[in-house]
């Protein structure tokens, strides 16, 4: 930990702007080496352009035990992670979610579930899951849960817009940022070989792999619930759906992606070079990929168990875990993938002006 995060990380910036090895390996060099000085907003943009693949760091002749002792991304992940506390939507939710975050995730599934637990059998019926709980009581609690979350990252991204000097939109700024994220070209080496976060002397594209299976697996499980949305109110064809229906064919395969790929990522987490991260939020990192798995989890064991005595209680622990995800999401490393789309963007406009 440093005392002054922004203050050390404007330190190792200018000896990285003076060496200029690393400059092809990520966005984050490429941004770093158009600045002579670095405001605080500078440093922000750097932090979150970065995707701690930590290449740079097992690259660098002036870490530890030289006198410059350069941890670029140690330094970037710990302004990263005050920039999302200081601009988030109470910023206090932000900072107690990232400190005690697996707590409060676990806690608030549960106290989720027993709400809906405790709606079961309200009148309003229906078939399959609503014979359990009514449409209409999903809604009620729903509806407000996704529309607040809306509203925080919404404040948080004009907040961090704001301290990073961000300039009026294009629509190409905007594709740029969504090519980038799509295929995350900056987990993929600056040639192409995959990053050393698990092992300095190896070269792995696993973590980019992980966060494309739960990037695509979290669009396509929320592709089947827009898509029974729409076939529930402009087709009045409501649920249970068959497994050839449109919501099953995006669903089944996107809670298998997400299962996979948070597993896959609570190991890879674990494995990680501590000195490279910032230890303090661990506990919320591990919260939130942990609550994404129960997500996925339970939605899939619904599917496989729905017709048995175990099905209230399975979908009272995932539609609580769900909720919680939701309500969870401005304060959890859910919310980085804006940021880091802000970024994204940010960066796509330096690149349009210094072209």
């Amino acid at each position: 930990m440093y005392a002054d995060p922004v203050e050390e990380a404007r330190r190792q910036a200018q000896i990285c702007n003076s060496c200029r090895y690393c400059e092809g390996y990520c966005a984050v060099f490429p941004s770093m080496h158009i600045h002579r000085s670095f405001s605080e907003g500078d440093i922000t943009q750097l932090a979150n352009l970065c995707h701690n693949c930590q290449n740079c760091y097992d690259a660098c002749q002036y870490t530890a035990p030289h006198e410059f002792a350069l941890n670029l991304p140690g330094v970037l992940a710990e302004v990263r992670q005050e920039s999302w506390e200081q601009t988030a939507f109470p910023a206090a939710m932000g900072k107690a979610f990232h400190r005690n975050g697996t707590l409060i995730a676990l806690f608030s599934a549960l106290g989720m579930g027993l709400l809906f637990w405790a709606a079961r059998r309200l009148p309003g019926g229906g078939e399959g899951f609503y014979a359990v709980l009514a449409h209409n009581a999903m809604v009620a609690i729903f509806l407000p849960a996704f529309l607040f979350p809306l509203l925080a990252l919404a404040i948080g991204l004009k907040r961090y817009w704001k301290r990073v000097d961000g300039m009026p939109v294009r629509l190409g700024d905007i594709t740029a940022a969504f090519g980038s994220a799509a295929t995350m070209r900056n987990l993929a080496g600056g040639h192409g070989d995959g990053c050393t976060y698990e092992d300095d002397d190896r070269f792995s594209h696993k973590r980019r792999v992980l966060h494309q299976l739960v990037m695509y697996g979290f669009l396509l499980c929320f592709a089947a619930t827009a898509s029974g949305t729409i076939l529930h109110y402009a087709f009045a064809m409501p649920a249970p759906y068959g497994l050839f229906s449109i919501p099953k064919a995006l669903g089944l395969p996107g809670g298998i992606m997400l299962c996979i790929g948070t597993a896959g990522m609570m190991w890879l987490k674990a494995e990680g070079r501590p000195h490279l991260q910032d230890l303090r939020v661990r506990g919320g990192e591990f919260g939130f990929i942990l609550l994404l798995f129960i997500v996925s989890f339970t939605g899939l064991a619904l599917y496989l168990f729905r017709d048995t005595a175990g099905l209230e209680a399975l979908l009272a622990i995932h539609l609580g875990s769900v909720l919680a995800f939701f309500l969870l999401t401005p304060y959890s490393k859910m919310a980085h993938g804006f940021y880091r789309l802000a970024a994204l963007v940010r960066d796509a406009q330096r690149r349009r002006s210094t072209s």
